[in-house]
């Protein structure tokens, strides 16, 4: 066995919640916790899903998911072998730490950060360099191209930034990569991009003018699809070739494949979201200015936010219906934003707690 994989600290999976609910004796669980949708899914991926051509189980699904890549490619105007596909961003991280890292190689995060990157550059044996956010939790641009070597071969915008929320503007992220060298890949997880309140957030476009940059995108949180693992990056056509060759033929089924077209083409579905999303992120952060509870400004769809007692009041919270993520950064919790009867009950029960 590698010697970097015995001394791994795996990423764990939330315990199921219907198990911690029966554990627990709650008649409700409400999980704010992984940054997963609230509002549900598209009745059009219902459709999609339900009406799918089960006699074709049998049959491999179409490895270059080619109706999903033509719609996506479209939209950004992009050429189609721009896009890697992935089962969710996780298999892209593989992927992409697989393709560029060897041992003592070094990658390169903003933290606190997604926990994958580096998880992944440990298990190809590379050395992971951590710069710490801004007071105002966004990165520290900076530092961070102080940070890079000629070892430097990967490094991760996380934008939003999960945990802290925060939001890199294309200006800034473009030049940054403007002063990375050629040899080392900047890798934009845009994850969470769909809740920006900034017009043209994204740094799509960026990747038909720097051959150096990959921008990521995800089905799992706008879209509701975690269940159903659909992610993708899109590069060059030069890097992407490369990338192609490792990842897993057939590795998107046929299923996500359709739920993923469905909610793709489905726009009013997300705004709905999106417009929700930043309605209750509003409130809550009022809410917590108003108890004087300190946390980043998100344009994500969860908060980041301290508390003296964090731990405490995770498993009060916890004891009284709502799951939230805590282990993130010391008197700190991540709550991701739910519906407006949830946030209600949470921020009453906050006040209770803090009597």
């Amino acid at each position: 066995m590698k010697k970097a994989i015995e001394e791994l600290q795996p990423y764990i999976p939330e315990q199921p919640l219907e198990e911690l609910q029966s554990e627990l004796g709650l008649s409700k669980l409400v999980r704010l916790s992984a940054n997963e949708n609230p509002y549900g899914t598209s009745e059009t991926v219902k459709d999609a899903v339900v009406n799918w051509a089960y006699s074709q189980s049998n049959r491999y699904p179409d490895g270059d998911a080619t109706e999903l890549r033509n719609l996506i490619s479209e939209k950004f105007s992009l050429d189609p072998k721009q896009i890697v596909f992935g089962v969710g961003l996780d298999e892209v991280i593989v992927m992409l730490s697989r393709v560029f890292l060897e041992p003592g190689d070094e990658e390169l995060i903003s933290s606190p950060t997604f926990s994958e990157y580096a998880l992944h550059a440990e298990i190809e044996e590379a050395v992971i360099k951590k710069v710490p956010v801004l007071e105002n939790g966004g990165i520290d641009f900076s530092n961070m191209l102080k940070a890079i070597t000629t070892k430097t071969k990967l490094v991760w915008i996380c934008n939003p930034n999960n945990p802290t929320g925060t939001f890199e503007t294309v200006k800034d992220i473009e030049n940054f990569v403007s002063q990375v060298p050629a040899d080392t890949l900047v890798l934009v997880d845009e994850a969470y991009i769909d809740f920006v309140s900034e017009p043209n957030a994204t740094a799509m476009d960026l990747t038909k003018k720097y051959p150096n940059i990959v921008v990521m995108r995800t089905f799992s949180k706008a879209y509701g699809l975690a269940n159903f693992r659909v992610g993708y990056a899109v590069f060059s056509k030069e890097v992407a070739e490369q990338v192609q060759k490792v990842r897993l033929p057939y590795n998107v089924n046929s299923i996500a494949q359709v739920a993923a077209t469905a909610a793709f083409k489905d726009q009013k579905f997300v705004d709905d979201v999106v417009k929700n999303n930043a309605e209750q992120r509003t409130q809550l952060e009022a809410f917590f200015d108003e108890q004087g509870i300190k946390h980043y400004q998100s344009q994500a769809n969860f908060i980041f936010f301290e508390y003296q007692d964090a731990d405490k009041l995770a498993d009060y919270l916890l004891h009284n219906g709502y799951l939230i993520r805590t282990g993130l950064r010391p008197n700190w919790l991540r709550i991701t934003v739910g519906t407006a009867d949830d946030n209600q009950n949470i921020e009453q029960l906050i006040k209770e707690f803090s009597k």
